[in-house]
């Protein structure tokens, strides 16, 4: 990556964070390390990183109320949570903040780099339809959110980006796998019930048209119909 992608660290723990910053200035980004969760969003605010590396347990406001600031500025800026839970409910609540990725500690650093060049290169090279009809509803992916004369619904970023991919592949079905290692980076169990939670609220958000549905296809993944 070039020099003049800006990555924003929040890690409170001195020494992880001072690996984790040496490490990435050392692979040619520029890093601002945040130790707390305040000065994060304060940074975040006045550099406009390329991406952000956010641990989710930190002094005066954690990762989770930092990712949720951000995307009501930003919906697009990568996010990586660092985390040492491991419970489903966390990686959830992590995705439901806004998160596209997340690594549990310890982690190496090879993956840490990947995974950041990885996020980055998809936001540069996917050319992203602001807008798609799906039945009656119109999906704005940039806005985030599905309306129709009659209502109007607003989408987590999570939603936002599997609803995305759906629709890219309506009629079709979508390969599970492929999208868990796609938006969630794995498709480990964590990984799957959460996306399974994911597509829950998306069937919920679009029942206004009946002609719309998600369907399991076993053993396969999920296909758009409408």
């Amino acid at each position: 990556m070039s020099t003049s992608t800006r990555l924003l660290l929040a890690e409170d723990e001195e020494t992880l964070g001072g690996l984790v910053a040496e490490y990435l200035s050392t692979q040619g980004f520029e890093v601002e390390w945040a130790k707390n969760g305040q000065e994060a969003l304060e940074l975040y605010l006045s550099q406009k990183p390329d991406l952000l590396i956010l641990d989710i347990m930190m002094p005066r406001l954690d990762g989770l109320e930092v990712a949720k600031k951000v995307r009501m500025d930003n919906a697009q800026v990568p996010i990586i949570f660092l985390t040492a839970k491991s419970q489903s409910k966390d990686v959830v609540a992590g995705f439901k903040a806004g998160a596209n990725d997340y690594l549990k500690k310890p982690f190496s650093m090879e993956e840490l780099k990947v995974r950041t060049e990885a996020l980055l290169g998809r936001l540069q090279t996917e050319v992203k339809t602001e807008s798609h009809t799906i039945g009656r509803w119109t999906f704005n992916h940039i806005k985030q959110e599905l309306s129709m004369p009659e209502q109007q619904i607003a989408l987590t970023h999570r939603e936002a980006e599997l609803l995305f991919y759906l629709v890219q592949n309506k009629n079709e079905v979508l390969d599970r796998s492929f999208i868990l290692k796609k938006l969630w980076g794995d498709d480990d169990f964590f990984s799957a019930r959460s996306m399974d939670v994911f597509i829950s609220k998306l069937r919920k958000k679009l029942k206004a048209d009946p002609d719309v549905q998600i369907l399991n296809v076993r053993g396969l993944g999920y296909k758009l119909l409408c």
